[in-house]
């Protein structure tokens, strides 16, 4: 079963090294990394042109202007090749060299349509040290009505599923992610299973965790979600969560 990873770069010479790093070091080696590159103007090209040699075939490229992460992300999706399509960010890493192993084997033993496990933040001063645990064991299709997805960069979905019900919707500009999954999960009810471990290490930061007013942005954009997929919510439902998420920090 090949796995396409994909991950969207734009001047991301400083962290690009320890993720492709990190993509050599897993113990499945089944994968194909897809690299789409918004026209940086700092390194970045050149350090996926000094790794590609190390992949032996398994890596793909394009750099070119984009209209953004989403945008790039479904560029990546239609160049897999690969029978399960991940996302991997450019400042990310895998926790454990065998994640994309344990993903594999998952798939083969099911009918699943996609899988998800955790994740956890770290700062990048310190990569050791985790800050945020995020857990998608409770996840259910009905708390999406409280604005909750499974982690997102856990995310693993047969091509054939993004064939079927669609890529992210580039009109959202920081909650594209949570439409698709709500598209994929709770309207279209794809067949998904939990993996309890670990998958990413993603350093602080982002779009949808930057300030009060991404927050408010995001708000407004899982409404907008709710409402193309034909389902009633408000605001005060979708508020519930951010007091759940106290509990994800370590002090």
């Amino acid at each position: 079963m090949k796995i396409s990873i994909i991950t969207a770069t734009y001047n991301s010479e400083k962290t690009l090294r320890n993720t492709l790093e990190n993509i050599l070091g897993q113990t499945y080696q089944d994968y194909e990394s897809i690299i789409v590159d918004g026209a940086s103007k700092d390194g970045t090209m050149d350090l996926v042109r000094e790794f590609e040699p190390r992949f032996q075939g398994r890596m793909k490229w394009i750099s070119e202007p984009d209209k953004g992460i989403y945008d790039a992300m479904n560029k990546g999706i239609r160049m897999a090749s690969g029978d399960v399509v991940g996302l991997l960010n450019s400042d990310d890493f895998y926790t454990s060299n065998d994640v994309l192993e344990t993903i594999a084997k998952t798939f083969e033993g099911s009918d699943i349509d996609a899988c998800y496990g955790d994740i956890h933040y770290v700062n990048d001063n310190d990569l050791e040290k985790c800050v945020r645990y995020y857990s998608s064991a409770k996840f259910t299709p009905k708390r999406m009505m409280y604005g909750y997805i499974p982690a997102h960069p856990s995310f693993y979905c047969r091509k054939e599923v993004y064939q079927k019900y669609g890529l992210f919707d580039t009109s959202f500009k920081i909650a594209a992610d949570f439409e698709q999954l709500l598209r994929l999960i709770y309207v279209e009810k794809i067949k998904t299973e939990y993996i309890p471990k670990d998958f990413v290490t993603m350093r602080t930061g982002g779009a949808s965790n930057a300030s009060i007013s991404s927050r408010i942005a995001i708000m407004k954009e899982h409404l907008r979600g709710f409402k193309k997929n034909g389902i009633r919510n408000n605001c005060f439902r979708l508020s519930l969560r951010y007091f759940s998420k106290l509990l994800e920090y370590k002090f």
